[in-house]
């Protein structure tokens, strides 16, 4: 299956299964062909029984979102110039692949990408990670879980810091704030990342299904609301607001969002 794929690496061993965003010219950023590979892998993950654990990662950099450069009018567009990105089902995959899934973060872990580590079971860091968000700068938002979970996650007050100013923050300031479990060397992150691994493989695979799924259920409501959220979002990509962050962030400038302040509600 390994050679069927473009933009990310696949490989299955010893019952683990490795997930590798692979657009290091781009620092892993992604595009409708890498999410829709990213979800035939994880379905061939799930459909295996000899896997029991998943772990998605990338090369240098864990992935810094969306690539703007493929993003136009109603969103980011594929090959043949139509629009879609359908990472709103492999947010959904990443939560109910009934097999923990670890992100292995080194390097950034920015905008839609610090999404995709949030989602993920558990996170490893390199001491090297950095760790923010990216929307509300250039003209993006993900009001699903990329949101709720996140307040879930590292509490209201922080979650709103991290996705209305957009700063950065190191591995350690990461760990201290619950957004990662472990924090280690670059040179440690795959030893530590299939420690992990393997100590999962030797646990009940049933019990820890339903873990997954009582965990999960806190926030299933939020399904409805991630298609309302998502949706907005492509909507959102159509408008001047949205190309002005767009613009500015290829062009390398502070955006200009003053014209925007008056809305009809």
């Amino acid at each position: 299956m390994n050679g069927e794929f473009q933009d990310i690496l696949y490989a299955k061993k010893d019952g683990v299964a490795r997930i590798t965003m692979n657009r290091p010219k781009v620092l892993n950023a992604f595009r409708p062909l890498t999410i829709d590979e990213m979800r035939a892998a994880f379905q061939d993950a799930w459909d295996d029984n000899g896997i029991g654990v998943v772990v998605l990662g990338g090369p240098g950099h864990f992935c810094v979102g969306g690539d703007v450069n493929t993003r136009g009018d109603g969103g980011y567009k594929d090959t043949t110039g139509k629009t879609r990105l359908q990472v709103t089902l492999l947010h959904r995959m990443i939560r109910e692949i009934p097999k923990p899934v670890i992100a292995m973060v080194d390097g950034y872990a920015i905008g839609g990408g610090h999404v995709l580590h949030v989602l993920c079971d558990v996170t490893i860091a390199s001491t090297r990670a950095v760790f923010g968000q990216i929307g509300t700068k250039y003209g993006s938002f993900d009001g699903g879980f990329g949101a709720i979970y996140l307040a879930r996650i590292v509490g209201e007050k922080r979650a709103r810091e991290i996705w209305y100013l957009c700063e950065r923050y190191s591995a350690e300031e990461a760990l201290e704030m619950g957004l990662v479990n472990r924090v280690v060397p670059p040179e440690q992150l795959e030893e530590k990342v299939m420690e992990w691994a393997n100590k999962l493989l030797q646990r009940s695979p049933t019990a820890l299904r339903f873990l997954k799924h009582a965990f999960n259920a806190d926030t299933d409501h939020v399904y409805g609301i991630q298609n309302l959220a998502h949706g907005a979002n492509a909507m959102y990509y159509a408008t001047e607001e949205c190309r002005e962050g767009t613009n500015a962030f290829l062009e390398k400038r502070a955006p200009d969002y003053a014209r925007f302040r008056g809305h009809p509600w």
